[in-house]
């Protein structure tokens, strides 16, 4: 049993898994830089890996040590995420949508000895190292221009060695690999400390549940820098399954299509808007999709009607997955789940154990304390992903004890389950509207809007009121400038779904809907939004 201990816990390590594709797959392609069109076969994606490998050992990187990364996704993001598992630390990747102020804190948080940005954030990167108490070595940027303040990172590579780089410690599976930062919508956001196995088990579970291999060609329409796109169709479980892997920068869907139809791409990742946006364009377009085997999307659930849609114009193979930063994906839903399931987060992993249990306003209800599984009664939903969660937040022991009780993480959504544990997210408990004592979920007032043939879209809030306490509000994306407020009220009305006192009172169409990077509506922007409106006479009355 010591020499199987130290066997597993030295070698079975993501790096391990790459070096054995690199080895056996020599030749194969990669990687695509699909704005460019070069290609890397795994010999020279790991010969240019090595290089940021070789740079970083001159200056000193050591074990432990951090490389943050403020790219969209790009090659040298790749090479960096890489080469941390090769030399021993972490890559550190955040938003590319934050300000300077947020980066500095990430910085000041993380400590990274190298940072490294796209030209489009070199500005604000050097106004957030202004601000920070730490700073790092150095700043590389990936551009073609000479930049003040920042090295070029084709030129710190430049005379960098093609070869392996020194071996400096046993690797372990313990090890810390990758960094990444919770959206902080609910306060700063916190480092969630990934290990190499749970990064292993995370690439396990994409190959389980596609299931992927090496013959597969993928492509994330997200960013890399949270957890559905790093881990998701991303670096983490393409390399380590020796699949290729096709670099989207920003999405656009018409690009998205015409690369499917050009690489015959297998699977490609995206929130729920995304698949709006490439129905529409496949549509109208009709590219050739046909290499599809399946579109996984994260993010919000996936109404029935939408289903239906992208089944039919894009791949009858959709999935949907419902997870966290710190866990990755926990349910899921496959193709034979789907139209009938639609709606629901689907049923737990195959490796984790999802519940909802009770919610009480003085404590945390115990992991066996559970709601019926009878679709109605509505509780806080739980985790216990032991395979792909650290358990940890970096440097945050009270919000890690705040967090995790009993080997769960506590989400803070609101779900119910029925007699297949099927969960349904229905909000978060602090997005819940208590109108005249009756708690209303926005989700379940969305899915209801959603079903009428005029509403593109929609999100669901509250404004302060004298009588009810608050006022349920809907901010409408228009299909049909037609549209009246009166007419959706009458709609709600005849809808047998939603009850009288859940109908919005309130109504302002708008041309977008805010979301964040993870493709979540924001409903706590969104409700900032509405109380000014409400101020300034923007809403409507029916």
């Amino acid at each position: 049993m010591t020499d199987f201990k130290q066997i597993f816990e030295n070698h079975y390590t993501w790096i391990e898994g790459y070096m054995r594709n690199v080895r056996r797959y020599a030749d194969r392609i990669a990687m695509i830089a699909s704005e460019t069109g070069k290609e890397w076969t795994y010999k020279q994606l790991n010969e240019d890996t090595n290089r940021l490998c070789n740079a970083l050992h001159a200056d000193g990187f050591q074990k432990g040590d951090v490389v943050m990364v403020q790219m969209v996704n790009r090659p040298e993001f790749a090479f960096a995420y890489v080469a941390a598992h090769k030399m021993h630390g972490v890559c550190c990747p955040v938003n590319y949508r934050i300000s300077s102020g947020e980066l500095a804190y990430n910085i000041d948080d993380s400590k990274p000895l190298i940072l490294m940005v796209c030209e489009s954030k070199l500005e604000s990167a050097l106004a957030a190292v202004k601000q920070t108490q730490h700073k790092p070595k150095k700043i590389i940027v990936a551009s073609d221009k000479e930049i003040e303040g920042a090295v070029r990172y084709k030129d710190y590579v430049a005379t960098s060695s093609i070869e392996e780089p020194p071996y400096m410690c046993e690797y372990n599976i313990y090890d810390e690999t990758t960094r990444l930062y919770t959206s902080g919508t609910t306060g700063r956001p916190k480092g969630v400390a990934m290990t190499s196995i749970n990064e292993v088990l995370s690439a396990h579970d994409v190959m389980i549940h596609f299931p992927m291999s090496y013959k597969d060609i993928t492509m994330n329409t997200t960013p890399w820098f949270h957890r559905g796109g790093l881990h998701c169709a991303g670096p983490c479980p393409t390399f380590y399954a020796g699949a290729t892997l096709v670099i989207l920068g920003k999405f656009e869907a018409r690009t998205a299509l015409k690369l499917v139809q050009k690489y015959k791409i297998t699977f490609v990742v995206g929130v729920p808007t995304v698949l709006e946006e490439l129905a529409d364009e496949q549509e109208r377009q009709g590219y050739d999709v046909s290499a599809l085997k399946g579109i996984v999307t994260m993010g919000s659930p996936l109404e029935r009607s939408a289903c239906i849609r992208y089944q039919k114009v894009l791949t009858p193979n959709i999935y949907n997955g419902y997870g966290t930063t710190e866990t990755f994906w926990n349910t899921f839903l496959r193709p034979f789940d789907l139209p009938e399931n639609a709606g629901t987060a689907g049923a737990s992993c195959v490796d984790d154990d999802v519940r909802v249990v009770k919610v009480y306003e003085d404590r945390k209800a115990e992991p066996d304390d559970l709601v019926s599984t009878d679709g109605t009664e509505v509780g806080e939903v739980i985790i216990c992903s032991p395979a792909k969660s650290p358990y940890i937040y970096h440097d945050k022991p009270e919000e890690t004890e705040k967090k995790y009780y009993k080997g769960f993480i506590y989400t803070n959504d609101l779900g119910t389950w029925d007699k297949n544990q099927f969960v349904t997210i229905v909000g978060r408990k602090d997005d819940m509207i208590i109108s005249s004592g009756e708690n209303i979920y926005p989700t379940e007032v969305e899915a209801v809007l959603n079903t009428h043939p005029k509403v593109k879209d929609c999100i669901v809030t509250s404004v302060p009121d004298k009588v009810r306490g608050q006022m349920v509000t809907a901010y409408i994306v228009r299909d049909d400038k037609s549209l009246t407020p009166d007419e959706l009220d009458a709609f709600c009305k005849q809808s047998p779904d939603i009850a009288n006192f859940k109908r919005p009172r309130y109504y302002r169409f708008t041309e977008q809907i805010p979301f964040n990077a993870t493709g979540k509506k924001l409903h706590v922007k969104i409700k900032e939004i509405a109380e000014a409106d409400l101020k300034n006479g923007l809403l409507y009355r029916v």
